[in-house]
């Protein structure tokens, strides 16, 4: 079921709107990275202990799994529209808020409301995919997601470090409000509603517990999603554990840190874009076969190295081949767990983002148990989360690889395939 609006949207303003949806998806790694070369500073000033810090960065991926479990579900229920100007509303205020921070406990609390409102447009920009696309086209459509959440990875750490040469900590907050302003106008002129109200759940939290339950039924969901989730634990804990392998074992020099992060964040976006096309012309869940083993292949390099030393060109190629593997796992992925389900992508989306960020953010603080001056832990925290993922993957997944995806609209919503110039 759709509406001349949806047509409208996905026809004429196609393009417009596709890059919308792929600009909502930067909240995430923007709000991660862009103020984390200030991080000492910010210690420093607010007198605060390291560990309790990072907590700032904990916070805010909690709150990024928060906000997608809470997001998508309403934007089933009232659309997408709503929910995503309160979300990109509240995220402009707290961002501020976060720039007037008196202490760092203020600052953990601002940071988990910040992710909160972050991930409504993560979810959102994922179901509303699901609304106007079908077939290939969302294969694609996911593909462009990962791409372009390498580039943000690479982009936020670095714009961060020539901001904060200018700017002290605060200017950075302000700054994620300006970019938070920009993206609130832009959704306001050019985000239509995609989701027609024939096609939304009723109401209340009996209907939530009824889509709970559609979800979890469904084998092949909720391997993609437990699958999606330990892939992601091993990706955040090379994002916080590699500074300290490649810089303070090895030696690097920031600035040589900077490029192989560059390098690992295009082999994300390269390999990404290619999970994409393979999926769409060959093989979903070969494709995600294949993004696993490079997974596996990677996180095995780095354990060995943690339990023999390698030399740096081997830890290099691990790292590369654990980041990229974990793009190629995703567009697959994300397609399995929400092409069968166009009434409640929301909710479908929400699990989905809430496990990448929920088991990146246990992982994350595990790498740093030994020390900074081990590979160990690295090794073991994403061998063991990549093990669990191929496990998951061999048992619930389906056999079939269809270059479409499986189960296309619900007989009660048929979704046209809708025109994308």
């Amino acid at each position: 079921m759709t509406d001349s609006s949806t047509l409208n949207q996905t026809g004429r303003h196609g393009r417009w709107l596709a890059a919308l949806l792929l600009v909502l998806t930067v909240f995430g790694p923007i709000s991660m990275d862009l103020y984390l070369p200030a991080l000492p500073a910010l210690t420093a000033e607010l007198g605060a202990k390291t560990s309790t810090a990072q907590l700032t960065v904990t916070a805010c991926l909690l709150g990024l799994a928060a906000g997608q479990l809470v997001a998508g579900p309403l934007s089933d229920r009232f659309g997408r529209r709503k929910p995503l100007l309160i979300g990109v509303t509240a995220y402009v205020v707290v961002s501020a808020l976060c720039a007037m921070s008196p202490s760092i406990e203020v600052l953990v609390l601002a940071r988990l409301v910040q992710g909160v409102a972050g991930g409504v447009g993560i979810v959102i920009a994922q179901a509303a995919g699901r609304d106007v696309y079908d077939g290939g086209r969302l294969i694609r459509f996911y593909g462009r997601l990962t791409v372009i959440g390498g580039f943000a990875a690479i982009v936020g750490p670095l714009v961060g470090g020539a901001l904060s040469a200018v700017m002290d900590w605060r200017g950075l907050f302000q700054v994620l409000a300006v970019i938070g302003a920009a993206i609130l106008a832009w959704v306001v002129v050019g985000f239509g509603e995609t989701l027609p109200a024939g096609s939304r759940t009723p109401g209340g939290f009996g209907q939530v517990g009824r889509d709970m339950r559609v979800l979890f039924r469904d084998r092949g969901f909720v391997g993609a999603v437990v699958v999606q989730g330990f892939v992601y634990a091993a990706l955040f804990a090379y994002l916080s554990g590699a500074t300290y392998v490649l810089q303070g074992v090895y030696g690097l020099s920031p600035q040589q840190y900077a490029m192989a992060f560059g390098l690992n964040s295009a082999g994300f976006m390269a390999f990404g874009y290619l999970a994409g096309r393979s999926s769409e012309r060959w093989s979903i869940t070969g494709t995600l076969m294949i993004g696993l083993a490079m997974c596996a292949a990677g996180a095995g390099g780095i354990l060995t190295a943690g339990i023999t030393h390698l030399p740096l060109p081997a830890v290099m190629v691990s790292l590369l081949l654990l980041v990229s593997g974990t793009a190629v796992t995703s567009p697959p992925s994300t397609t399995i767990a929400l092409a069968g389900y166009p009434t409640i992508a929301g909710a479908a989306s929400s699990f989905l983002g809430a496990a990448r960020f929920a088991l990146g953010g246990v992982a994350a603080p595990l790498v740093g148990l030994a020390g900074s001056l081990s590979i160990l832990p690295l090794g073991l925290v994403t061998a063991a989360a990549i093990t669990l993922a191929a496990a998951t993957a061999l048992v619930l997944l389906p056999r079939s690889s269809r270059p479409a995806p499986a189960a296309g609209p619900s007989p009660e919503t048929p979704v046209p395939e809708h025109s994308h110039h």
